[in-house]
């Protein structure tokens, strides 16, 4: 049989504000975010080799343990029975453990291609719902653009796209362990937070949300990252980064997720290449990235050009049939 390849670009996000609410009954927290996926990615080849039985190997260096691109392959299969052979090979630029989503994009990437190459459909409700059950921000990932992720992250509402603004990531190379970050912050359960502590955060929250369209370097963007003062407190160099690039003008400048990459969004695009090349001359150059916000419309897209072989031709140009469906359905 014909082996069936493809070549995926898996994007990474940022957090432009992220808000911890309480410890819920689940053991889960309660979270209020906007998230925006970046022009940062990794390369994953996928290669089908159709057949009766199922396997999957993933070639990843480095190698990380209970890879979600494996997981995902498994968990898709056992949801839309699709055999035969996968093959990953996975070209890493997302750092681990800095808060851009890399493995949940991964796992993401695995959903969106898998169908398409194997000749199913999957409909887009029954790939958010495997997201979940993979990590919280997956299902943000089989999405794109800037979304409002509630609960644990993957209830997910769009928001009006930001431009193609541009800014400076700082990947400083410090793995900051999420459960100890959540530590960090020591939220009560829901029980033993005052109603007026809640009303405040979920106003602000709210505030900044509808004016996502104003754009999100301007100058009533007042986002801010709950994690930053628990994760400081232990590195406290990541402030200084995120202090240097609000010295230098970018608006807003946080640190993503849980840690530890820092970021800052320019205006001026001067202004960002020289930033860039300071912090390359002291860091290095694979340390700091030029990146870009990647719309709704253009990581659909993005997603249309990879998996176009084996997708119907013609298909929405307008981008709203979601997820892409496959030429090798019956």
């Amino acid at each position: 049989m014909t082996i069936r390849r493809a070549r995926l670009s898996s994007l990474a996000k940022i957090n432009l504000d992220l808000r911890v609410l309480y410890r819920r009954e689940d053991g889960f927290h309660e979270l209020r975010s906007i998230f925006q996926t970046i022009s940062l990615g990794d390369w994953i080849e996928v290669e089908h080799e159709p057949g009766r039985r199922f396997s999957v190997e993933v070639d990843c260096e480095p190698q990380i343990p209970d890879n979600l691109i494996a997981r995902a392959a498994r968990l898709l299969h056992e949801r839309a029975r699709i055999p035969g052979s996968w093959r990953f090979r996975v070209e890493k630029r997302i750092p681990l453990g800095a808060g851009l989503g890399g493995g949940s994009s991964n796992a993401a990437a695995v959903l969106l291609a898998l169908p398409a190459l194997a000749g199913k459909i999957v409909p887009l409700d029954a790939l958010i719902g495997l997201g979940s059950q993979l990590g919280s921000d997956v299902p943000f990932f089989l999405l794109g653009g800037a979304a409002a992720g509630i609960g644990r992250g993957t209830e997910l509402y769009p928001l009006p796209d930001n431009p193609r603004l541009s800014g400076v990531l700082v990947t400083p190379g410090i793995h900051v362990s999420t459960p100890e970050a959540y530590r960090g912050l020591a939220r009560p359960p829901a029980t033993e937070l005052t109603s007026d502590r809640l009303s405040s955060i979920l106003n602000s929250f709210q505030s900044l949300a509808w004016r996502a369209e104003e754009c999100a370097n301007s100058p009533g963007w007042d986002a801010k990252n709950d994690f930053e003062g628990a994760v400081f407190r232990r590195h406290p160099e990541l402030r200084r980064m995120r202090d240097e690039l609000r010295t230098a003008g970018a608006h807003p400048a946080l640190m993503s997720g849980s840690g530890s990459s820092i970021f800052g969004i320019f205006a001026d695009r001067k202004q960002r290449d020289r930033v860039i090349r300071k912090a390359r001359e002291r860091l290095g150059e694979q340390q700091v990235h030029q990146i870009t916000f990647v719309s709704r419309s253009g990581y659909r897209s993005l997603w249309r050009r990879q998996l176009q072989q084996h997708t119907h031709p013609g298909q929405d140009k307008r981008n709203l049939t979601w997820p892409p469906q496959s030429r090798y359905c019956p």
